[in-house]
């Protein structure tokens, strides 16, 4: 079920780093290439496991996530929330660095 404003909202703060580009949530972390297909390859374990995947995007020294609900017509729930808190613990895990901005 698609949250609300507010409820995006109290999820946002509660997910520091994480920020909203219309209707997904997004961040960004600073990494080597070949560190970053290994962090996908641990993302892409937890997404199968959980049901709910983020869009990636790799670059030299760089990994990006976007997430949404596409069963949700592309809308933001709790699930995306989830899996934001998920790949930061994995990020840590990787020695990622985030990237404000």
């Amino acid at each position: 079920m698609p949250l609300t404003e507010v409820e995006i909202g109290a999820a946002l703060a509660e997910a520091p780093g994480w920020r909203r580009e219309g209707d997904e949530i997004t961040r960004s972390y600073a990494i080597r290439y070949h560190g970053g297909v290994a962090m996908i390859v641990h993302v892409a374990d937890v997404e199968r496991l959980v049901g709910h995947h983020a869009d990636i995007d790799l670059r030299w020294d760089r990994l990006r996530f976007g997430i949404t609900t596409h069963d949700a017509g592309y809308r933001l729930t709790a699930a995306d929330f989830d899996l934001a808190r998920r790949i930061d613990a994995i990020a840590a895990a990787h020695g990622a660095e985030p990237v404000d901005g």
